[in-house]
């Protein structure tokens, strides 16, 4: 009778834990060393993320960060509904970075005076590509400065995401349009 009553409190407890980290009982999720805010401006394309209501029937997604005098993001997100050619959605933003040390920790709020946790947690040398995670796991997107990632970079991100617990089958490709090819001279 004891491990029974165990294994329901256990069960119960798993049930009420608030975010994946917790019911996974999984390490802090833990963040790049520092990030140079000023290089971390401009349009990011989403590459894949994990699916949210907000973001339902969205593709051909993008966030432009523009840093503001008081330190802060001025953040515009873009998508296509159903489709790249479908109607424009925009959804404008503020971000403020709650980690000085390492500014890789930021809140980001689309509808005052709510915020949500936008740590990034893998970033490319030259920041061609960024990884924005949520401290619960119940969150993230893969963002590339164009609308394509080499599939070696993307495969080398995912196994970084699964050490760090998240669960990368949930993650969901981003369609955009179809890059014109350049024509030869």
């Amino acid at each position: 009778m004891t491990r029974l009553t165990l294994f329901f409190c256990s069960l119960i407890n798993a049930a009420c834990a608030t975010t994946t980290t917790a019911r996974l009982n999984l390490p802090m999720l833990k963040v790049v060393e520092r990030v140079d805010l000023k290089r971390y401006t401009g349009t990011w394309y989403e590459i894949a993320s994990f699916p949210q209501s907000f973001q339902r029937g969205c593709t051909a997604t993008t966030a432009t960060y523009s840093l503001r005098d008081d330190g802060d993001f001025d953040v515009v997100n873009r998508c296509r509904i159903d489709s790249p050619d479908g109607p424009e959605k925009l959804a404008h933003g503020r971000a403020r970075v709650v980690d000085k040390a390492t500014n890789a920790k930021l809140e980001v709020s689309f509808f005052w005076p709510f915020w949500g946790d936008y740590w990034i947690i893998d970033l490319g040398q030259q920041y061609e590509y960024a990884v924005v995670g949520h401290p619960g796991r119940d969150y993230l997107w893969i963002l590339n400065r164009t609308p394509t990632l080499d599939s070696g970079v993307y495969k080398d991100i995912l196994n970084r995401l699964q050490t760090q617990g998240y669960d990368t089958n949930r993650l969901v490709r981003t369609v955009h349009k179809p890059v014109a090819e350049k024509p030869t001279s």
